[in-house]
Protein backbone atom coordinates (compact mmCIF):
# COMPACT_ATOMS: atom_id res chain seq x y z
CA UNK A 1 0.00 0.00 0.00
CA UNK A 2 2.96 2.30 0.43
CA UNK A 3 3.56 2.27 -3.32
CA UNK A 4 0.25 3.96 -4.14
CA UNK A 5 -0.28 7.67 -3.81
CA UNK A 6 -3.90 8.58 -3.09
CA UNK A 7 -4.70 11.97 -4.55
CA UNK A 8 -8.00 13.68 -3.79
CA UNK A 9 -10.39 14.12 -6.72
CA UNK A 10 -10.67 17.72 -7.81
CA UNK A 11 -13.75 18.92 -9.63
CA UNK A 12 -13.15 21.30 -12.45
CA UNK A 13 -15.15 24.50 -12.49
CA UNK A 14 -17.59 24.28 -15.46
CA UNK A 15 -18.14 27.84 -16.59
CA UNK A 16 -20.36 26.78 -19.48
CA UNK A 17 -22.83 24.98 -17.21
CA UNK A 18 -22.98 27.98 -14.91
CA UNK A 19 -23.82 30.30 -17.81
CA UNK A 20 -26.60 28.02 -19.02
CA UNK A 21 -28.03 27.76 -15.49
CA UNK A 22 -28.07 31.54 -15.15
CA UNK A 23 -29.72 31.95 -18.56
CA UNK A 24 -32.35 29.37 -17.60
CA UNK A 25 -33.20 31.25 -14.40
CA UNK A 26 -33.41 34.54 -16.32
CA UNK A 27 -35.68 32.96 -18.94
CA UNK A 28 -38.02 31.54 -16.27
CA UNK A 29 -38.18 34.92 -14.50
CA UNK A 30 -38.84 36.62 -17.83
CA UNK A 31 -41.72 34.26 -18.60
CA UNK A 32 -43.21 34.88 -15.13
CA UNK A 33 -42.90 38.66 -15.61
CA UNK A 34 -44.56 38.56 -19.04
CA UNK A 35 -47.37 36.36 -17.65
CA UNK A 36 -47.91 38.79 -14.73
CA UNK A 37 -47.82 41.77 -17.14
CA UNK A 38 -50.42 40.23 -19.48
CA UNK A 39 -52.64 39.06 -16.60
CA UNK A 40 -52.59 42.55 -15.05
CA UNK A 41 -53.67 44.15 -18.35
CA UNK A 42 -56.37 41.50 -18.83
CA UNK A 43 -57.85 42.03 -15.35
CA UNK A 44 -57.60 45.84 -15.47
CA UNK A 45 -57.30 47.29 -19.01
CA UNK A 46 -56.98 50.81 -17.48
CA UNK A 47 -53.79 49.92 -15.56
CA UNK A 48 -50.80 52.24 -16.20
CA UNK A 49 -48.91 49.18 -17.45
CA UNK A 50 -51.18 48.97 -20.50
CA UNK A 51 -49.56 50.93 -23.37
CA UNK A 52 -52.87 50.94 -25.27
CA UNK A 53 -55.62 51.47 -22.67
CA UNK A 54 -59.25 51.56 -23.92
CA UNK A 55 -61.04 54.87 -24.26
CA UNK A 56 -62.72 56.13 -21.10
CA UNK A 57 -66.49 56.07 -21.47
CA UNK A 58 -68.65 58.71 -19.79
CA UNK A 59 -70.30 57.44 -16.62
CA UNK A 60 -73.62 58.39 -15.16
CA UNK A 61 -74.02 59.86 -11.75
CA UNK A 62 -74.58 56.86 -9.55
CA UNK A 63 -77.83 56.77 -7.62
CA UNK A 64 -80.15 54.12 -6.40
CA UNK A 65 -81.22 52.50 -9.65
CA UNK A 66 -84.69 50.91 -9.68
CA UNK A 67 -84.97 47.27 -10.65
CA UNK A 68 -88.52 47.36 -11.93
CA UNK A 69 -89.13 47.70 -15.65
CA UNK A 70 -92.75 48.82 -15.41
CA UNK A 71 -93.33 52.22 -17.04
CA UNK A 72 -96.05 54.33 -15.47
CA UNK A 73 -98.06 56.15 -18.13
CA UNK A 74 -100.48 58.82 -17.01
CA UNK A 75 -103.31 59.84 -19.30
CA UNK A 76 -105.75 62.62 -18.79
CA UNK A 77 -109.30 61.51 -18.12
CA UNK A 78 -111.92 62.40 -20.68
CA UNK A 79 -114.75 62.76 -18.17
CA UNK A 80 -115.47 65.16 -15.30
CA UNK A 81 -115.31 63.55 -11.84
CA UNK A 82 -117.85 64.22 -9.14
CA UNK A 83 -115.53 63.33 -6.29
CA UNK A 84 -114.68 66.26 -4.01
CA UNK A 85 -111.51 66.02 -1.92
CA UNK A 86 -110.86 68.03 1.23
CA UNK A 87 -107.39 69.65 1.41
CA UNK A 88 -105.06 68.86 4.28
CA UNK A 89 -105.67 70.89 7.47
CA UNK A 90 -102.18 72.42 7.31
CA UNK A 91 -102.69 73.83 3.84
CA UNK A 92 -103.79 77.45 3.59
CA UNK A 93 -104.75 77.13 -0.08
CA UNK A 94 -106.79 74.23 -1.41
CA UNK A 95 -105.04 72.47 -4.34
CA UNK A 96 -106.69 71.86 -7.67
CA UNK A 97 -107.38 68.16 -8.14
CA UNK A 98 -107.67 66.21 -11.37
CA UNK A 99 -108.88 62.59 -11.36
CA UNK A 100 -106.69 60.28 -13.44
CA UNK A 101 -107.34 56.58 -14.10
CA UNK A 102 -106.73 54.74 -10.79
CA UNK A 103 -104.89 57.78 -9.40
CA UNK A 104 -105.77 61.20 -8.02
CA UNK A 105 -102.87 63.62 -8.57
CA UNK A 106 -102.23 67.31 -8.13
CA UNK A 107 -101.00 69.26 -11.14
CA UNK A 108 -98.61 72.16 -10.53
CA UNK A 109 -97.93 74.79 -13.20
CA UNK A 110 -94.84 76.82 -12.12
CA UNK A 111 -95.51 79.92 -14.20
CA UNK A 112 -93.58 82.40 -11.98
CA UNK A 113 -90.45 80.24 -11.90
CA UNK A 114 -90.38 79.67 -15.67
CA UNK A 115 -89.97 83.31 -16.70
CA UNK A 116 -87.06 85.72 -16.28
CA UNK A 117 -86.55 89.34 -17.41
CA UNK A 118 -85.02 89.62 -20.85
CA UNK A 119 -81.42 90.96 -20.91
CA UNK A 120 -81.33 94.75 -21.22
CA UNK A 121 -85.04 95.15 -20.55
CA UNK A 122 -87.00 96.38 -17.52
CA UNK A 123 -89.76 94.18 -16.19
CA UNK A 124 -90.21 92.19 -19.41
CA UNK A 125 -90.66 88.46 -18.79
CA UNK A 126 -88.99 86.02 -21.17
CA UNK A 127 -90.00 82.34 -21.09
CA UNK A 128 -87.34 79.89 -19.95
CA UNK A 129 -86.25 77.22 -22.46
CA UNK A 130 -88.15 74.48 -20.59
CA UNK A 131 -91.25 73.95 -18.46
CA UNK A 132 -92.14 71.38 -15.81
CA UNK A 133 -95.33 69.53 -14.93
CA UNK A 134 -95.52 68.04 -11.43
CA UNK A 135 -97.97 65.34 -10.34
CA UNK A 136 -98.20 63.10 -7.27
CA UNK A 137 -98.73 59.36 -7.62
CA UNK A 138 -98.20 56.13 -5.69
CA UNK A 139 -94.69 54.72 -5.98
CA UNK A 140 -96.06 51.17 -6.35
CA UNK A 141 -96.34 51.78 -10.09
CA UNK A 142 -92.53 51.89 -10.27
CA UNK A 143 -91.56 50.02 -7.08
CA UNK A 144 -94.36 47.48 -6.47
CA UNK A 145 -92.22 45.49 -4.01
CA UNK A 146 -91.70 48.43 -1.60
CA UNK A 147 -95.37 49.33 -1.05
CA UNK A 148 -95.34 52.53 1.08
CA UNK A 149 -91.74 52.15 2.29
CA UNK A 150 -90.48 54.63 -0.30
CA UNK A 151 -90.50 58.40 -0.88
CA UNK A 152 -88.76 60.33 -3.64
CA UNK A 153 -88.81 62.27 -6.89
CA UNK A 154 -88.81 60.80 -10.40
CA UNK A 155 -89.70 61.75 -13.93
CA UNK A 156 -88.23 62.32 -17.38
CA UNK A 157 -86.92 64.99 -19.76
CA UNK A 158 -88.45 65.53 -23.21
CA UNK A 159 -87.39 67.70 -26.10
CA UNK A 160 -89.53 70.14 -28.03
CA UNK A 161 -90.38 67.26 -30.39
CA UNK A 162 -91.52 65.07 -27.50
CA UNK A 163 -88.51 62.74 -27.77
CA UNK A 164 -86.39 61.75 -24.75
CA UNK A 165 -83.34 63.92 -23.97
CA UNK A 166 -80.48 62.14 -22.18
CA UNK A 167 -77.65 63.41 -19.94
CA UNK A 168 -79.46 66.57 -18.80
CA UNK A 169 -78.73 67.70 -15.23
CA UNK A 170 -81.55 67.84 -12.69
CA UNK A 171 -80.81 69.62 -9.42
CA UNK A 172 -82.93 68.75 -6.39
CA UNK A 173 -82.48 70.76 -3.23
CA UNK A 174 -84.14 72.33 -0.23
CA UNK A 175 -84.82 71.21 3.34
CA UNK A 176 -86.17 67.84 4.48
CA UNK A 177 -86.65 66.91 8.14
CA UNK A 178 -84.67 69.99 9.13
CA UNK A 179 -81.65 69.03 7.02
CA UNK A 180 -80.45 70.68 3.82
CA UNK A 181 -80.30 68.41 0.77
CA UNK A 182 -78.70 68.93 -2.63
CA UNK A 183 -78.65 66.27 -5.35
CA UNK A 184 -77.52 66.33 -8.97
CA UNK A 185 -79.20 63.71 -11.17
CA UNK A 186 -78.73 62.87 -14.87
CA UNK A 187 -81.63 62.10 -17.16
CA UNK A 188 -81.37 58.51 -18.30
CA UNK A 189 -80.36 57.00 -14.94
CA UNK A 190 -83.83 55.49 -14.29
CA UNK A 191 -85.30 53.92 -17.42
CA UNK A 192 -88.39 52.74 -15.51
CA UNK A 193 -89.74 56.24 -16.25
CA UNK A 194 -88.67 56.13 -19.91
CA UNK A 195 -85.36 56.37 -21.83
CA UNK A 196 -84.69 59.80 -20.32
CA UNK A 197 -86.04 58.95 -16.88
CA UNK A 198 -84.47 60.06 -13.60
CA UNK A 199 -85.08 59.30 -9.94
CA UNK A 200 -83.86 60.33 -6.48
CA UNK A 201 -84.87 58.50 -3.29
CA UNK A 202 -85.48 60.84 -0.34
CA UNK A 203 -86.69 58.54 2.44
CA UNK A 204 -88.14 55.11 3.27
CA UNK A 205 -91.51 56.62 4.18
CA UNK A 206 -93.65 59.54 2.89
CA UNK A 207 -92.99 62.97 4.42
CA UNK A 208 -95.25 66.04 4.19
CA UNK A 209 -93.58 69.37 3.38
CA UNK A 210 -94.81 72.75 2.14
CA UNK A 211 -92.68 74.53 -0.46
CA UNK A 212 -89.52 73.24 1.26
CA UNK A 213 -88.08 71.40 -1.75
CA UNK A 214 -87.22 72.64 -5.23
CA UNK A 215 -86.15 71.14 -8.53
CA UNK A 216 -84.39 72.70 -11.53
CA UNK A 217 -83.40 71.52 -15.03
CA UNK A 218 -79.98 72.36 -16.51
CA UNK A 219 -78.40 71.41 -19.81
CA UNK A 220 -75.19 69.40 -20.10
CA UNK A 221 -73.15 72.60 -19.70
CA UNK A 222 -74.87 73.46 -16.37
CA UNK A 223 -76.88 76.27 -17.98
CA UNK A 224 -80.32 76.62 -16.27
CA UNK A 225 -83.26 75.71 -18.48
CA UNK A 226 -85.78 76.44 -15.69
CA UNK A 227 -85.62 78.42 -12.51
CA UNK A 228 -85.94 76.67 -9.13
CA UNK A 229 -89.44 75.18 -8.97
CA UNK A 230 -90.70 74.73 -5.40
CA UNK A 231 -93.24 71.99 -4.68
CA UNK A 232 -95.08 70.31 -1.79
CA UNK A 233 -94.91 66.69 -0.66
CA UNK A 234 -97.46 64.54 1.17
CA UNK A 235 -97.43 61.86 3.87
CA UNK A 236 -99.95 59.59 2.12
CA UNK A 237 -98.95 56.36 0.39
CA UNK A 238 -100.89 57.33 -2.74
CA UNK A 239 -98.77 60.48 -3.23
CA UNK A 240 -95.29 59.39 -2.15
CA UNK A 241 -93.81 59.74 -5.65
CA UNK A 242 -93.37 63.31 -6.94
CA UNK A 243 -93.54 62.90 -10.73
CA UNK A 244 -91.80 65.71 -12.68
CA UNK A 245 -91.88 65.87 -16.50
CA UNK A 246 -89.58 68.51 -18.00
CA UNK A 247 -90.32 69.59 -21.59
CA UNK A 248 -88.08 71.84 -23.64
CA UNK A 249 -89.99 74.41 -25.69
CA UNK A 250 -87.00 75.40 -27.82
Amino acid sequence: MDNFDLKPDTKKFNLKSLIWNVLTVVAVLGVCFVAFFLLTIYVNPHTPLNPFPPAVLPTLYETNTPTATLVLILREATWTPTLTLTPLPTRTTAPTWTLLPQLVTQSVTPVPSDTVPAPGSTGTATPMPATAQITYVASTGVHPDLNCKWFGVGGKVLGADGKPVLFMEIQLGGTLNGKAINYVILSGNATAYGPSGFEQVLSDHPIATTQALWIQLLDNTAKPLTNKIYFDTYSTCTQNLVMVVFTRNR
